[in-house]
């Protein structure tokens, strides 16, 4: 459970879920409820909803808890339609494609990138203070929900 409190606590957010209901099978982690938790045995291969895994003492989330996050109060970044599609391309948050911040603007700080349908499209490293003029590109993308599909491509 350390991993993915300390995951959420880089947005400045605490995710409330049930200690006794996360499973970890070897480095992955899993939310479950009461009667599934019953029902899995040890050679499970997965079960309930995939939080995420560590690696080499890295902790890679799921969607499913970055969205866990995102109901959250935490550090967000609501971008418009187009930085939207650039972002789930791959591609960095400039400056001008922000419509709102949430939380934290300063450089270095962690932010989870949402659309304007609230959908939380990935997360980023805020790259400069979000309150200096001169910052143009202002997220670096770590991760978001085009990964899987550019992954798919190699």
């Amino acid at each position: 459970m350390k991993p993915i409190k300390d995951f959420a606590s880089r947005f400045d957010a605490s995710i409330k879920l049930d200690e006794n209901l996360i499973v970890k099978k070897e480095n992955r982690y899993f939310l479950v409820n009461e009667n599934l938790k019953r029902a899995i045995n040890k050679d499970f291969f997965y079960a309930g909803a995939y939080l995420g895994k560590t690696r080499d003492d890295k902790f890679f989330p799921s969607f499913i808890l970055l969205r866990m996050i995102a109901k959250e109060k935490a550090n967000k970044i609501i971008v418009n339609e187009k930085t939207e599609w650039l972002f789930v391309c791959g591609r960095d948050v400039f400056k001008r494609g922000i419509i709102q911040i949430v939380g934290s603007k300063r450089r270095g700080d962690y932010a989870l990138i949402i659309n304007q349908c609230s959908e939380c499209l990935g997360f980023g490293k805020i790259l400069c203070n979000l309150d200096e003029e001169k910052c143009k590109v202002a997220v670096k993308n770590i991760l978001d929900v085009g990964d899987f599909l550019r992954r798919e491509t190699r």
